[in-house]
């Protein structure tokens, strides 16, 4: 007696030498089709690398609050005693700078992480075949359990200040999507190069600390002079700014601005994802040499 059932049917994979670039209807199906195929395996890398980062540290996710709460405080004081002038904000100065420090830690996590997962599975890359996509979920998924926690903190800014809560903020999550979406992009274009040298992930730190200095995180926009306009054609400034305003204020005093950066950024996305998709047999041979 033989066994009616079949093994189910695996999809055929032709791998040429030819770029996928010349085919780019296949290649932007492909695309959709590996970072569906790559959820599950992307979900078990996430647990995994959370697991393991909060398991190595003594604190634990008392890290994930440390930043905007020693940065607001400080700052505060500063503002205060009249050390240096960061403008007259909306809402408490402190409150102020503490959800913009958080929504900048998300962005910043949104581009390193993309990062570190690369990193992180350069011998897995070099042994087996899976959809590469599954990093980019991973470092996705990381970001947002870590802004999951930092939710609290800004709940608690919001009682200790007694802040008002607008409609808005009902949209605020939208334009937060966005401000990952740009984090992401500049991630995923980096990632293989971070992949090969660590000289990536070092640069970033000093690149972050001169986009702070352009991004009003813990001052208020200026309203006119040359560093305004460096300000205003940061793609991170409308974005941020939106997002913090839409959660505090109600208002959206750049929609052009943001309009502008939000069609930057998922367009970086999806030009990173491809440049993504098209080096990586390169990073993983040169990682297997």
């Amino acid at each position: 007696m033989t066994d009616s059932r079949r093994a189910p049917e695996l999809p055929e994979v032709i791998y040429t030498p030819e770029s996928r670039i010349k085919h780019p209807v296949e290649m932007l199906r492909d695309m959709w089709r590996d970072i569906l195929a790559a959820r599950e395996l992307g979900w078990r890398l996430t647990v995994r690398d959370i697991s393991a980062q909060y398991r190595q540290t003594f604190l634990g996710y008392f890290w994930a609050f440390v930043p905007a709460l020693v940065t607001g405080a400080t700052l505060s004081i500063a503002s205060r005693n009249r050390v240096v002038d960061f403008g007259e904000a909306d809402i408490p100065y402190t409150a102020y700078v503490i959800i913009g420090m958080v929504l900048w830690q998300t962005f910043m996590e949104s581009m390193t992480l993309q990062i570190q997962a690369m990193s992180k599975a350069r011998e897995m890359l070099a042994k087996i075949n899976f959809p590469r996509e599954a990093l980019i979920l991973s470092g996705l998924g990381q970001t947002l359990f870590n802004f999951g926690i930092k939710i609290l903190l800004l709940a608690a800014t919001f009682v200790w200040f007694d802040l008002s809560v607008p409609a808005t903020i009902l949209l605020a999550p939208f334009a937060l999507v966005l401000l990952l979406v740009l984090g992401t992009g500049l991630g995923v274009l980096l990632a293989p190069l971070g992949g090969l040298y660590e000289d990536v992930g070092r640069g970033i730190i000093f690149s972050a600390m001169a986009l702070l200095i352009v991004t009003p995180v813990v001052f208020v926009p200026p309203d006119g002079g040359t560093f305004a306009e460096i300000v205003a054609l940061n793609p991170i400034t409308p974005l941020l700014v939106t997002t913090r305003d839409l959660m505090t204020t109600g208002t959206m005093t750049h929609p052009l601005g943001f309009f502008l950066a939000s069609l930057f950024a998922v367009l970086l996305l999806l030009a990173a994802w491809t440049a993504y998709r098209l080096a990586m047999p390169i990073i993983i041979e040169r990682m297997s040499a």
